[in-house]
């Protein structure tokens, strides 16, 4: 083979390359190397190095590497062939090499459940210690390009990235709803975990970002998940339950079930319509769907389980809150005891507080049976409606007892001419 006057690497792949062998192998004391910027040259011989060679036009004689006398026997002069291989390593600072871990299970803070992620984002490596990455990364390849790189410390790297995330949201109690806000300081940490990982290379980690933190839906299982919390994040916009969404969708398949056994195509029609709200009707007043077809209003709760007394007492107190009018469905004041847009009289729930039409039965929020008022139960004074067997009106006080009826004096309940014991607390009213 010939020798080598002149050897030389300039990078020409598409491909970011780390480190490139020279193809030639047959030297001789007038080989000319050349090294240009941000490039470090290597000569090794029967696998130990000889030399080493920063940017520049060298000559490889017995003057730049005086090992050739003793490890070669060459004499100083003439052109004396010799074998060695070089090694030209690229020490510019390269483009960003992308990361991606999927199957990354964490016990999630918010949703209190494991859930399967994926992160991807970027990094940059620069060498630093070029002799040390040729013996711990690069080995017998004559080639070592971006590929080779993720390729050859993606195992150990991969799971110490994958520790990084973990231990960043359990420490720090994040969640899947947060990571988003949190991707700064995440990437911040990860950067200072698995720098030492690199140094082992001769390598130094420049830069590590991490891009976004999802739910990895390479899988069923994390489809599954996926979709319900876009399902959640629907219902939390509505404002409607999943309860609620499952019984519309059983009142829509008795529809097509009705429809069909009429011989429709698939709609009952006025008739399925019908038959299905009553269906879900006859639900709800046995108790079989609670409380899951009732809107999801911020209704008021009151405080206390004495009855509508405590309820009335509360409204006309001045713990004003706001509730949905049960005729218009417009908000308004406990305040107003009319609704201010349709006119309807506010009648609450005794437990609840809840607006309830006055001919139901039970409060369309909580199910609590509502007694139902008789004529004249409204205040003489101030019109207020109130609740039966009051003896004053909640919202002005006026008292609601003839003058020969006697209260209680324990518990404010009204009493017969003949009674000698209160039937609400058992105080003996007669001495």
């Amino acid at each position: 083979m010939a020798i080598i006057d002149l050897a030389s690497w300039k990078p020409q792949s598409d491909e970011f390359v780390f480190a490139y062998r020279y193809p030639q192998t047959n030297l001789s004391t007038y080989t000319q190397l050349i090294v240009y910027e941000s490039q470090e040259a290597f000569l090794f011989s029967k696998g130990k190095l000889m030399g080493k060679f920063g940017p520049g036009k060298h000559t490889l004689d017995t003057e730049n590497l005086p090992i050739l006398r003793t490890f070669f026997g060459i004499p100083f002069g003439g052109k004396n062939p010799f074998t060695a291989e070089i090694w030209i390593v690229n020490k510019l600072l390269p483009a960003n090499l992308d990361w991606r871990i999927n199957r990354m299970t964490v016990h999630d803070s918010d949703y209190n459940t494991q859930l399967p992620l994926t992160a991807f984002g970027q990094y940059g490596l620069k060498i630093v210690n070029a002799e040390q990455f040729l013996i711990n990364m690069v080995g017998t390849k004559d080639v070592f390009t971006e590929s080779d790189m993720v390729d050859q410390a993606k195992g150990e790297f991969f799971t110490k990235v994958k520790t990084a995330v973990m231990q960043f949201m359990l420490k720090n109690n994040v969640g899947f709803k947060q990571i988003s806000a949190y991707l700064d300081p995440i990437s911040t940490y990860m950067k200072e975990f698995v720098a030492p990982f690199w140094e082992t290379y001769g390598l130094q980690l420049t830069r590590f970002y991490v891009s976004s933190i999802d739910i990895d839906d390479s899988t069923p299982d994390g489809r599954k998940v996926k979709e319900a919390i876009a399902q959640q994040t629907t219902m939390s916009i509505t404002g409607h339950t999943w309860q609620q969404e499952n019984a519309f969708g059983m009142a829509n398949n008795a529809i097509d079930k009705i429809g069909g056994a009429l011989g429709g195509e698939g709609s009952g029609g006025l008739l399925g319509g019908l038959l299905a709200i009553n269906m879900m009707n006859n639900m709800a007043g046995n108790g079989m769907t609670g409380n899951m077809m009732q809107p999801q209003y911020n209704q008021p709760s009151f405080g206390g389980t004495q009855g509508q007394d405590n309820v009335v007492g509360a409204i006309g107190g001045g713990a004003s809150k706001m509730i949905y009018c049960a005729k218009c469905s417009n908000k308004h004041s406990t305040a107003e005891k009319f609704c201010p847009h349709c006119g309807h009289a506010y009648n609450p729930c005794p437990k609840c507080g809840t607006d309830n039409l006055d001919s139901a039965k039970r409060c369309i929020s909580c199910g609590t049976p509502l007694s139902v008022q008789s004529a004249g139960s409204n205040c003489p004074n101030c019109g207020a409606p109130v609740p039966a067997g009051s003896a004053f009106c909640g919202s002005c006080g006026t008292s609601l007892l003839s003058d020969n009826t006697a209260i209680c004096p324990r518990c404010g309940t009204k009493l017969g001419s003949s009674t000698k014991f209160c039937p609400a607390c058992g105080f003996k009213v007669v001495p």
